[in-house]
């Protein structure tokens, strides 16, 4: 459509000054197959911008056109979306990005990409997949403090692992410590997979204000990291807490409590899949849980996804949850009893747990009817942890 309009629409001819293509439904979602994806879209929008600017220089130049997008950008795409943002200052259609994704490029070309883009409405950098080390990150983040709306930094897979503290590393992250802190909007930060062990209150220690959303999946957390953060300034603030991943079987169970006290009273979203959880550690948090809940009484989303809980267990943490009026997603991890019995050991294969999907159906019945039974039906019970999408920190 952008082609069709720079093409045969004479652009002085309208008063139209900014148009608005952010939050554009992407395809990969699956709920609308009929459109495009992010990233082809963010590719069209740079060659109407670069046609655009061929077809006016042989016309009276008209005033420009913001165009406010979200841009997603990877190796495929960077030449055409580098040369479309280097045209913004002259050409009939500019871009202004208000979020920028961008996946499996160098350090220098994102460095490249940022420095073309207009400073005054960019809110979200996410470098997911870039594997750029602490290295990467300290040539990229000093470029990120021109942007003074930015509030949101996405940094998951990006190869940071400080388990091992050598002179040099400790450098490093007070280097990356400092640049964090060069960012005074900032309220949303992703570390997932990162190995920060031991290491958060050295990586959070200069930023200006609290954090209102914190992703740490899987990042190999240990007790003090867990301590520092419920004892900090975050703590109170926190809206989004994603602690994935984690090992809350054994020593982390009890910093787990603590921090958890601390948040209770803003929580919005709490994610715990993959903790290796089982009934008698739910049931050390109940405690806690039955205080925070009653506390939390505005979470919307809470994820157990990959825990080994029982029918039991999941049942009574139904019961408690019931009560919470804001709360519509509850992700749960196939009950221990829909999984089919073990093969015998003399059969020389090693089998998966398998679920029996006909004892699952019943459970789902189950949790369903006890909506029901307390009218409410507007509270989803689901196993699926992609049938939904995350609460964006924009919508908290």
């Amino acid at each position: 459509w952008l082609l069709y309009f720079c093409h045969n629409i004479p652009l002085h001819r309208y008063s139209l000054r900014v148009l608005d293509m952010t939050g554009l439904p992407d395809s990969t979602s699956g709920h609308v197959p009929d459109r495009m994806s992010v990233w082809s879209g963010t590719v069209a929008l740079a060659k109407a911008c670069l046609s655009a600017d061929d077809t006016a220089a042989a016309t009276p130049r008209p005033p420009g056109i913001a165009i406010h997008a979200d841009l997603f950008v990877n190796g495929t795409s960077y030449g055409i979306l580098r040369d479309a943002l280097q045209t913004r200052a002259a050409g009939p259609l500019r871009l202004k990005c208000r979020e920028f994704q961008a996946e499996e490029l160098s350090a220098s070309g994102i460095v490249t990409l940022l420095e073309s883009l207009d400073p005054s409405c960019l809110r979200r950098v996410d470098l997911r997949f870039n594997n750029l080390g602490l290295n990467g990150l300290s040539v990229i983040l000093p470029h990120l403090s021109r942007f003074p709306e930015l509030c949101s930094l996405k940094l998951q897979y990006s190869n940071v692992d400080v388990r091992r503290l050598t002179p040099e590393t400790a450098v490093r992250i007070r280097c990356l410590a400092g640049q964090l802190g060069m960012l005074p909007s900032l309220r949303e930060l992703n570390l997932g997979s990162s190995r920060l062990s031991g290491n958060l209150r050295q990586i959070l220690g200069d930023l200006r204000a609290p954090l209102e959303s914190l992703e740490l999946a899987f990042c190999s957390l240990v007790p003090a990291d867990l301590a520092f953060l419920s004892q900090s300034f975050h703590a109170p603030a926190l809206k989004k807490l994603d602690l994935s991943g984690h090992d809350f079987s054994q020593d982390l169970l009890e910093p787990l409590r603590l921090l958890l006290e601390k948040t209770s009273a803003s929580l919005l979203h709490l994610d715990l899949m993959e903790c290796r959880m089982a009934d008698s550690h739910l049931d050390a948090l109940l405690p806690t849980l039955r205080r925070s809940l009653r506390r939390c009484s505005h979470l919307r989303f809470l994820g157990l996804y990959g825990n080994r809980l029982s029918m039991a267990a999941l049942k009574d943490l139904l019961q408690k949850t019931l009560e919470l009026p804001d709360l519509h997603l509850v992700v749960y991890p196939y009950p221990m009893d829909c999984y089919k019995p073990e093969p015998p050991a003399e059969s020389g294969w090693n089998f998966e747990e398998v679920v029996d999907e006909e004892l699952l159906a019943v459970a789902k019945v189950e949790f369903n009817q006890i909506l029901e039974n307390y009218r409410r039906t507007n509270l989803v019970w689901t196993y699926n942890p992609y049938g939904h999408r995350d609460l964006d920190y924009f919508s908290l």
